[in-house]
C-alpha cells in the first residue's frame, strides 16, 4: 500500500508537469474562458447565470442573444410554454434563427443515421448526404414540419463504415451541416473509438477546448452519463425546455451533436434534483412521466417506448448498454430487493446481456457500480445489494465476456476493479469530469482495487475507449484525456481479464 501511494504521488506531480507543458505547447488553440460558473450558481440557473454561461467562452452573436432572452422570457413566465409557443417562434425567425436545436446525431447504425432538429419554420427540410470522398449523394425530404416540434430525419440506404458529410436545407438555404461515419459490420475486424463521460452540468457544454479535443480523437460515437444539460429544475418543465434551449444555442455543443452521434441516460440534476430518485416526497407519478416526456424530445436515442428510459444499440464490436437508474428507484424499498433498477429492468438487462453477439459490452449506470467513495451514498450498493450481486453472479455464470462498467454522479475521473469470489474481477471506469466541478475526494480509504483518481474541481477530461477487433483476441485501451489533449492515463485491458472463465 505504501509502495502504491508513493507511485501515485510521483505520477500526479509527473503528470501535473506534463499537462502544465502540454497547454504551454498548444496556447496558440486554446480559447479563453471570459466566464467562470460555479456548480452551485449552475444549480440556481437564473438568468445573470445562464447568460454568462451562454457568453463563457465569447459573446454569442447579437441575434441569438435576442433570441434566447425572448425565448427565456416566455418559458420562465409560462409553466406550459414549450418550443410550440407561438411567440417564441416568431422570436426566432424574426432574428433569422430557422433552427433552435440540432443538428444532433444519433441512432447510428450500418446503413443509417437519424438526424434531430428543431425548426422555426414551416418551410419543407431537405438533408442531402454525400461520401465524404465524393459521389453517391442521397437526399432525404421532410415536407411535413410543425414549428417547434423536434424532427427526426433518418438517412438511409448508406454504406457501412463509410464517412459521409450532410447539409440541412431550408427553402434551397443551407442551414446546417456536420459529418459522421457509418458503424462497421459487428463482424469487421478493426479499431472503433468510443468517447463517455458525464456531469457537463451545463458548465461544460460551452467549452469549445474540450469538445474540440473530442472532435479530434474522431470517435464514432459519444455516451454522455447524466447531469448533462438541465440543472436541478425539478418538476418545472418550462425550465427544462429553457436548459435545453441554452445547450442548444451553445457553439461548442452543435459542433458536438452534429459531427458526433450521441447516447445519453439520465441522472439526478437532469431528473428532479441531487440524489432524487423514483417518485420523490413532494411530487408525483405525473411530474416523473412530464420529466420522461421532455427528456424524449430533447435527446436522439433509440426509442424503445415513452415510458422508458433504457436502451441498448449495437455499434461495430460494441453493444451499449444505457441503464435508468434514476426513475424506476422504488424510495420507500431503498435497500431491498428490485429497488434501484426495478424488476423490469433488471430482467431487461440480463435478457440483453445473454443475447448480446457483441464482443464488447458497455453497461452504463448514472451512479457509481460500486461502494468506495463516500462511500457508495448514492451507490448500487446503497440501494440494492442483492439485485447487483444476482447481475454479477449472472454475467458470471452465463459466461458473458467483455462486460465494462462505465459510470458518473461522483464527480472526478477514476477507475476500479471488483473483484469477486471466483477471482474475477470487473473494471469499472467512472468519468464524471466534463464540467470541471468539485467533488469528493479522489482516493479511496483503501486502494488496493484502485487503478487511478483525480479530483473533480477545474479538473476537465473525457473518457475514451479503443477496441481492437484485428488480433487473434480482442483488445480494449481506456484513455482519460484533458481538455488540452494530453493523455492522463492509458491502461490495456486483455480480452480474458474481461471473461469470467
Amino acid at each position: 500500500m505504501k509502495a502504491f501511494k508513493i507511485r501515485l504521488t510521483c505520477y500526479f506531480i509527473l503528470a501535473a508537469f506534463n499537462v502544465s507543458f502540454n497547454i504551454h505547447a498548444s496556447n496558440k488553440d486554446t480559447i479563453p474562458r471570459l466566464h467562470k460558473v460555479l456548480l452551485p450558481q449552475a444549480h440556481i440557473g437564473d438568468l445573470e447565470i445562464d447568460t454568462k454561461l451562454l457568453d463563457s467562452y465569447g459573446l454569442l452573436p447579437e441575434n441569438i442573444r435576442q433570441f434566447y432572452f425572448n425565448a427565456r422570457s416566455i418559458f420562465s413566465e409560462n409553466f406550459n410554454a414549450d418550443f410550440t409557443n407561438q411567440n417564441i417562434i416568431e422570436a426566432a425567425q424574426k432574428f433569422n434563427l430557422p433552427l433552435m436545436g440540432g443538428p444532433m446525431l444519433g441512432n447510428l447504425n450500418e446503413t443509417s443515421a437519424t438526424i434531430w432538429l428543431r425548426p422555426s419554420t414551416k418551410e419543407p427540410l431537405l438533408v442531402k448526404v454525400a461520401k465524404l470522398d465524393g459521389g453517391d449523394q442521397k437526399s432525404f425530404l421532410n415536407s411535413s414540419i410543425d414549428p417547434g416540434v423536434e424532427q427526426r430525419i433518418v438517412v438511409s440506404g448508406l454504406s457501412s463504415d463509410t464517412e459521409y458529410n450532410y447539409a440541412i436545407y431550408a427553402n434551397e438555404n443551407k442551414i446546417a451541416n456536420g459529418e459522421f461515419r457509418t458503424a462497421p459490420a459487428s463482424d469487421k475486424k478493426g479499431v472503433f473509438k468510443l468517447a463517455f463521460g458525464s456531469c457537463f452540468h451545463k458548465i461544460g457544454l460551452h467549452n469549445p477546448n474540450l469538445i474540440n479535443q473530442i472532435l479530434k480523437r474522431e470517435p464514432r460515437a459519444m455516451m454522455l452519463l447524466g447531469d448533462i444539460a438541465v440543472d436541478d429544475r425539478e418538476n418545472l418543465v418550462n425550465m427544462h425546455r429553457s436548459d435545453y434551449l441554452l445547450r442548444d444555442l451553445s457553439k461548442a455543443w452543435q459542433r458536438l451533436s452534429a459531427n458526433v452521434p450521441l447516447y445519453t441516460s439520465w441522472d439526478d440534476h437532469d431528473y428532479f434534483n441531487d440524489d432524487l430518485g423514483g417518485v420523490p416526497k413532494g411530487f408525483t407519478a405525473a411530474d416523473r412521466d412530464a420529466l420522461r416526456s421532455v427528456w424524449h424530445q430533447n435527446w436522439n436515442n433509440p426509442k424503445r417506448d415513452d415510458s422508458n428510459i433504457y436502451f441498448n444499440a449495437v455499434l461495430g464490436p460494441v453493444e451499449m448498454i444505457m441503464l435508468d437508474t434514476r426513475s424506476l428507484r422504488e424510495n420507500e424499498r431503498r435497500g431491498q430487493y428490485g429497488s434501484y433498477l426495478g424488476i423490469e429492468q433488471l430482467n431487461w438487462l440480463k435478457e440483453t446481456l445473454k443475447k448480446s453477439k457483441s464482443p464488447f459490452k458497455v453497461i452504463s449506470s448514472g451512479t457509481m457500480w460500486s461502494d468506495y467513495i463516500t462511500p457508495g451514498k448514492d451507490s448500487w450498493g446503497t440501494w440494492d445489494k442483492d439485485a447487483r450481486e444476482e447481475l454479477f453472479n449472472f454475467i458470471e455464470d452465463e459466461n458473458i465476456s467483455g462486460v465494462l462498467l462505465i459510470s458518473g454522479d461522483r464527480h472526478g475521473a477514476r477507475a476500479f476493479t471488483i473483484p469477486r469470489p471466483s477471482g474475477f474481477a470487473f473494471h469499472e471506469f467512472q468519468v464524471a469530469s466534463l464540467g470541471g466541478v468539485r467533488g469528493p475526494v479522489a482516493m479511496a480509504d483503501d486502494t488496493t482495487n484502485q487503478l487511478f483518481g483525480y479530483l473533480g474541481k477545474d479538473f476537465i477530461a473525457f473518457g475514451e475507449f479503443t477496441f481492437d477487433t484485428t488480433g487473434a483476441s480482442p483488445s480494449v485501451i481506456f484513455r482519460l484525456i484533458d481538455e488540452s489533449g494530453y493523455i492522463l492515463e492509458k491502461h490495456a485491458i486483455p480480452y480474458n481479464k474481461l471473461t469470467s472463465k
